[in-house]
């Protein structure tokens, strides 16, 4: 008895194509004979799975399967006469774009080489708060190879050209059997490039790269922060064989202020005001940011203010990312009592303090004799009671 089509490649009877041709990947390379070269049932599963690939990834024959089962395909064209060639054909267009000519090609064929794009690099950028608030351009010390001035990144001599490689006849591939399966993994002459160089360039000695520092203008934008990134196209690494180069990533670091705490798009800074202004009121300078540099932003503290008191003042922070506006400024209030008093100002506060005595003390203080009246006590209305 033959196993279901859908459960041999892991799918419901609702798959879209899309999942067949996902599950099918998944299988061929789970059950591939050289994958499994001890279990001796690999070649087995290995076709029940290309099988049901071949009926499922076919409307019509899905349609029919999914209406007769097996017997709906025996005896007609939608059958798997085991043949490998078809098997094969399916193989080579699913697994083409996972490998592209290199490593896992079946057939001996191989899509078109593709240029290999260079390596990306990484540096590292300390900016201030102030350039990271409101943003800035910085040139970037950029220390990695570069392409060859002279040769123009072909890594030959100037005035000669790579020549085709005769060991893989420029495909950059070869091909090997393994059973009924071919294989293809690069050339090993030619590292993949499919040329050769016999003449090399003397100032890059065949590399096409040079080690040479650079500078690269960087736009930080308004509003960045520490662990984000920015990337620049294409100032990388460059490519082999005059590929394009890679891309440049800049990670960010902002240096502490020592004026604000920040979090995110948000500011905190501290006032420090005296006793007598945070009974009294007033107005009080604290350090801000601008984009024209450091400056003070008048803060009203209300009377009364107490200890470790939060003013917000909206607006006043860093300018957001995204462009919607800023983030807000919180000034925590620090109270300061003074720890030197002359004899006149411990005489004056002594006083003050008389004055500032709870008024809820100074009540619990008054006799509450019983029956004897209050100033500020109102009497209660006669009110008579009866008895039914």
């Amino acid at each position: 008895m033959k196993r279901c089509f859908y459960e041999v490649l892991g799918v419901g009877r609702e798959a879209s194509c899309e999942e067949v041709r996902k599950a099918y990947k998944r299988e061929a390379l789970k059950h591939h004979p050289d994958r499994n070269p001890d279990n001796p049932e690999a070649e087995a599963s290995f076709k029940q799975v290309n099988e049901a690939y071949q009926v499922l990834s076919d409307e019509q024959k899905r349609a029919v399967y999914d209406q007769f089962g097996h017997e709906g395909l025996e005896g007609s064209a939608g059958g798997f006469d085991g043949g490998m060639g078809d098997m094969f054909s399916h193989m080579q267009d699913l697994f083409s774009e996972m490998f592209s000519g290199g490593g896992f090609g079946f057939g001996g064929g191989g899509g078109k080489r593709r240029a290999r794009q260079g390596d990306n690099l990484r540096v590292q950028q300390r900016l201030t708060l102030q350039e990271a608030a409101f943003g800035c351009k910085r040139e970037v010390n950029v220390h990695a190879p570069a392409t060859c001035g002279d040769c123009q990144g072909s890594g030959c001599k100037p005035g000669s050209k790579p020549e085709t490689c005769g060991h893989c006849r420029g495909a950059g591939h070869v091909s090997s059997a393994r059973g009924f399966v071919m294989f293809t993994s690069p050339c090993p002459k030619c590292r993949g490039q499919g040329a050769v160089i016999k003449t090399p360039c003397k100032t890059c000695e065949g590399h096409g790269m040079v080690e040479k520092p650079r500078k690269v203008v960087v736009a930080f934008p308004a509003g960045i922060d520490s662990g984000q990134r920015l990337r620049v196209p294409g100032q990388g690494m460059p490519g082999p064989g005059g590929a394009p180069p890679g891309d440049l990533y800049v990670e960010i670091e902002v240096e502490e202020d020592p004026r604000f705490e920040r979090d995110g798009a948000d500011l905190a800074t501290r006032a420090k005001v005296s006793f007598t202004q945070a009974a009294l009121g007033g107005t009080v300078n604290v350090p801000g940011l601008s984009p024209e540099g450091p400056c003070t932003i008048p803060v009203e503290i209300p009377p009364g203010t107490q200890p470790n008191t939060v003013i917000t003042q909206r607006g006043q922070g860093v300018p957001r990312l995204d462009g919607r506006g800023r983030g807000s400024l919180a000034v925590v209030v620090e109270v300061q009592v003074p720890i030197a008093l002359t004899a006149r100002a411990r005489e004056l506060l002594a006083e003050l303090d008389g004055e500032l005595t709870p008024r809820d003390e100074a009540a619990a203080e008054e006799p509450q004799a019983s029956g004897e009246r209050v100033k500020g006590d109102v009497e209660a209305p006669d009110v008579g009671v009866g008895t039914g």
